[in-house]
């Protein structure tokens, strides 16, 4: 059994697959556009190309997301991805990557439970915890 997020970016979900690609070398394993739906599934008119399903694989886990709605409002709120690495420089890179544009709540640092730790809100609002562990 696994537990894999699945993220709603109401439009935006074109950005983030580019983003998370660059900045956390994730790779594209899906994506499905309203387009590419059955017949008779309804389709916001002018949807039509945004993405109604796609997967990317980010080291071995699978992250799904969907532009959902499309309303192009952003809101993710009580949930953190939580990214584990292997040594204190990678993960110092991928924290400032994905702080670029977005809001640092704890900066990167040592702390007693870890060799690195940080938390941030990323340029879409995801909220991230990157930790290096000892």
């Amino acid at each position: 059994m696994a537990v894999e997020p699945y993220l709603n970016f109401n439009g935006h979900s074109e950005e983030a697959i580019e983003f998370y690609t660059q900045v956390l070398g994730a790779s594209v394993v899906m994506i499905m556009r309203f387009k590419d739906a059955p017949q008779g599934v309804p389709v916001a008119p002018g949807s039509e190309h945004k993405i109604m399903h796609a997967a990317l694989d980010v080291d071995g886990t699978t992250v799904m997301l969907s532009d959902a709605r499309c309303t192009g409002e952003l809101a993710f709120e009580g949930v953190s991805l939580s990214l584990q690495v292997a040594d204190v420089a990678t993960g110092q890179a991928r924290f400032d990557a994905l702080a670029e544009g977005g809001a640092v709540e704890m900066p990167f640092g040592k702390t007693f439970w870890a060799e690195g730790f940080g938390m941030l809100r990323d340029r879409f609002g995801v909220s991230w915890m990157i930790n290096v562990a000892q």
